[in-house]
């Protein structure tokens, strides 16, 4: 997409230029369309960093975990032989690489997750900013309506017809 400044947009949107409005729309359409082409072309790796990161983000893990973390405690302090006794230094090691695997994993999908919020973001900007133009245009044309049936009623009166006076009771009914 090519790049503009909020400055170059806010100049276009002001200017009233209906095709610079719709040539800033076909570009924010165009960027969504190579957006959504990237997100097809996602590697094995970032789809299996994506997948992970929705689980790790799940009651389900979450769950799990703690199952795993009571059965690993229980398991060693009743244990006449225990795997990793009382300091539990392997349940220390074992939490810390699986945070030091977790978090690159979490990031890498944030980040994607980030650009597409952002490619949407600018997209519905867009999409607003050609709404309140509509609308505008919309306001502008009722207010000319409305003085123009201003103007006929008024040219009414002035004709004095007989149907638009209060004292219509002088005419005679049909």
């Amino acid at each position: 997409m090519k790049e503009l400044d909020r400055q170059e947009i806010e100049k276009i949107i002001e200017s009233r230029d209906e095709r610079l409005v719709d040539e800033l729309i076909e570009l924010v359409k165009q960027s969504n369309a190579s957006m959504t082409a990237k997100e097809k072309k996602y590697t094995f790796k970032d789809k299996v960093a994506d997948k992970i990161a929705s689980f790790v983000g799940s009651w389900t893990f979450i769950l799990l975990f703690i199952g795993l973390l009571i059965f690993w405690l229980t398991l060693n302090i009743l244990s006449d032989k225990p795997v990793d006794p009382f300091p539990f230094i392997l349940l220390n090691l074992l939490l810390s690489m699986i945070a030091a695997i977790q978090a690159p994993l979490i990031m890498m999908s944030q980040n994607r997750e980030e650009k597409r919020n952002e490619a949407k973001a600018t997209s519905d900007f867009f999409v607003n900013v050609k709404s309140e133009l509509l609308i505008e245009d919309i306001h502008t044309h009722v207010e000319r309506m409305a003085k123009d049936y201003d103007e006929i009623l008024d040219y009414l009166k002035k004709l004095d017809i007989p149907e638009n006076r209060k004292d219509a009771k002088d005419v005679p009914e049909e």
